[in-house]
């Protein structure tokens, strides 16, 4: 009898505690969601507060989403702290780590920008916007050599794509592989036929 009445002590105990479980999780996505509306009105420092009710340190979801509100509201300090969180909390997770460039880029942290993508092309080697960004960044460094390897990935995985065509095709021609940067400069034209930075690039090569 002694233990039929543990028993049920230790079945009420659990049950107490999944209802209180359910209710917290209630709470959650009612804040989430009155922090989406704050959002939408553009009133981004009263969707930080609502979220701030329900805030958990360890909650990647939480992290992630005040990463963005606080950029979207300017703290771009306090933005990449949460992002930088979020990566910690989640260390393959790209979606964290390519939010946490946007603050990064404002504040123009591009020794920190260039090594959070060298991060995700670790786990994805194909992903589009580490690629096309690094190359950027090593082309705006004058080292053509590893934006050209970038940006070759960008031109292999999407043939007909402006960005990718025009930003090789300049690389190309900084390489003195002028033939191959003419081939993408009239390429980038098919796409945005009216292109002055292409034009211009076409002007150059003799």
């Amino acid at each position: 009898m002694e233990i039929l009445k543990k028993q049920i002590i230790i079945v009420a105990i659990m049950l107490a505690s999944v209802n209180s479980f359910a209710q917290n999780d209630a709470v959650i996505r009612k804040a989430f969601k009155d922090s989406y509306a704050q959002e939408y009105n553009k009133l981004y420092g009263e969707a930080i507060a609502v979220l701030n009710k329900v805030k958990d340190d360890n909650s990647y979801e939480y992290n992630l989403r005040m990463g963005w509100l606080y950029y979207m509201n300017k703290n771009y300090n306090q933005s990449q702290l949460f992002y930088q969180k979020a990566s910690s909390l989640k260390p393959y997770s790209i979606e964290a780590k390519l939010g946490w460039v946007k603050p990064l880029s404002i504040l123009e942290n591009w020794d920190k920008v260039l090594q959070i993508y060298e991060e995700v092309l670790k786990i994805d080697p194909q992903n589009y916007t580490a690629n096309y960004w690094a190359g950027v960044i090593f082309f705006n460094r004058k080292k053509y050599d590893q934006a050209s390897k970038l940006l070759e990935k960008i031109v292999n995985l999407y043939p007909f794509e402006y960005d990718g065509n025009h930003m090789l095709a300049w690389t190309y021609y900084y390489l003195n592989k002028h033939n191959e940067a003419k081939a993408l400069f009239n390429k980038a034209l098919l796409y945005k036929p009216d292109d002055s930075s292409s034009l211009e690039g076409l002007s150059k090569i003799k």
